[in-house]
Parts: C-alpha cells; sequence; structure tokens
C-alpha cells in the first residue's frame, strides 16, 4: 500500500489504534495531522513518526467536543499540506471508565451523573459528526476524500450501564455513515465504519469472547482500515464492516 502525498487526519492520535493509525500512514509515505487533547504525549509521538523520515506528521491539541477546535485541526492540515484525503475518528471510549466511575457509589445506569454520559456522547458521537461537517467542504472542493468512522461490537449488542456508548456507535455505525456517503456521493467522498470487536489495547478485552477465541491485534483492525482507504478498498462505501472474530454472530448477552 502506497500513500504518498496522502494526506490523513487521526483523532486520538497521542495512544492506542489513532496513535498506530498514524505511525502506519507515515510509514507508507503519507503525511498525518495527529490530533488529541493530551499535548505532551503527543508532540513525543509526532516527534518519533518525524526522525523517521518517511512521510511527516504535525500534532494538532484539538478536543473533539470543541467545534472551534475541530475547525482549526482542519485548517492546519490544509496549511501544512493542502489537502485532507482521510479522516478517521478514533477519539472515544466508554465514559464510566474514563471519567472513572465508582460503581460501588453509582451502580446502575440512572445512578450515574448525567454529565459522565455528556462526555461518552460528545467525544464518541459529536465528534466525529463534528469532524464530518468540518471537513466535507474541503473534501467536496477537491471532489475526493474517505471519513473512517470508528464503531464497535458494543453498537450492536447494547451496554445496560455504560449506554452512551452503545448509542453513539451505532449513530456511527448506521445514521452517520449512511448519510456521509449520501452526501458525498456526487463530489467522490466515500465513508465507511470499521466495527472491532474486543481489540488488546487493554488487557481485559481478552475477556471479551469469540468464536476464534481471541480478541484482535491492534494492528489487524489498522489494516483493514489502510486497506479500506487504498486504491484496492475504492468500491467499499457507505458500510459498516464488523471486524470483531465473529461475535456478532454468537448470541447475545454474552459478556
Amino acid at each position: 500500500m502506497d500513500f504518498t502525498n496522502k494526506v490523513a487526519i487521526s483523532t486520538g492520535a497521542a495512544s492506542g489504534m489513532g496513535l498506530l493509525f498514524a505511525e502506519n500512514i507515515a510509514a507508507l509515505g503519507g503525511n498525518v495531522v495527529m490530533c488529541d487533547v493530551n499535548s505532551e504525549v503527543l508532540a513525543e509521538k509526532v516527534a518519533a513518526i518525524n526522525e523517521k523520515g518517511v512521510g511527516r506528521a504535525v500534532g494538532v491539541i484539538c478536543d473533539v467536543r470543541d467545534y472551534a477546535q475541530v475547525c482549526a485541526a482542519r485548517d492546519r492540515a490544509v496549511a501544512e499540506f493542502g489537502r485532507i484525503d482521510i479522516m478517521a475518528n478514533f477519539a472515544g471510549g466508554t465514559a464510566v471508565r474514563m471519567c472513572k466511575v465508582d460503581r460501588e457509589k453509582h451502580p446502575e445506569f440512572p445512578d450515574v451523573p448525567i454529565d459522565v454520559y455528556d462526555w461518552g456522547i460528545d467525544v464518541n458521537l459529536k465528534g466525529p459528526f463534528y469532524f464530518a461537517h468540518a471537513v466535507l467542504g474541503q473534501m467536496r472542493e477537491q471532489r475526493s476524500g474517505l471519513i473512517i468512522n470508528i464503531g464497535s461490537i458494543t453498537g450492536a449488542e447494547g451496554d445496560g450501564y455504560g449506554m452512551d456508548y452503545p448509542t453513539s456507535k451505532a449513530g456511527l455505525m448506521y445514521g452517520l455513515t449512511k448519510s456521509i456517503t449520501q452526501f458525498g456521493a456526487k463530489y467522490g467522498i466515500r465513508c465507511v465504519c470499521i466495527s472491532p470487536g474486543p481489540v488488546l489495547t487493554r488487557a481485559a478485552m481478552a475477556n471479551m469472547k469469540t468464536p476464534l477465541g481471541r480478541a484482535a491485534e491492534p494492528q489487524e483492525i489498522i489494516d483493514l482500515c489502510l486497506f479500506v482507504a487504498s486504491e484496492k478498498g475504492q468500491f467499499i462505501n457507505g458500510e459498516n464492516i464488523m471486524i470483531d472474530g465473529g461475535r456478532n454472530a454468537m448470541g447475545r448477552y454474552t459478556k
């Protein structure tokens, strides 16, 4: 795969799959704008990519909940590289975990402060929506581009406690991805959602069952993203692709 002269934006890019995607794009010749709220770690990761001297990385401090910061990231990408070919929405996480909710004090959904769920919906759904709104004008002008949304098996399964996450991910997997595809059709813009099952970005993911008896390695998810973005994946559009080791084929309530 060759991404020479291609330009990608990756969110959540200081760690996890957002970082891995950025590293892969740069290693394959592309340029990448890496967005994250963790300025110190982001600067370190950007420097590490640039030291390798293949594709170039630029870091932008960006809270995906803030539309002005989202627009600033878009503008930086255009200023630095002149275009945006790939928008990859990796930033996210389950709010009750990310906000460190004490389940003993807040045992069930109605007990959790609503601002926790606000955080989850803002990051997991509004963030990708904001980035779509911000970059699609540039892609329309180019008459090309790809938005990659990151869904989750949880968007199909639900979660009776961390409800922000499946609600947001289902919105990406179906409503947002299909809607962007409909808008983008006449401009040569594609949108695809990649929806992982358990991924070993955290050790606990190994406890989620799959028919294959394991969780995915992060690179397996990124390889699918790269294929969709590559010349070989140009006919994939408007679809939610599960990459879950067969978990979605199992019976429900398999946690």
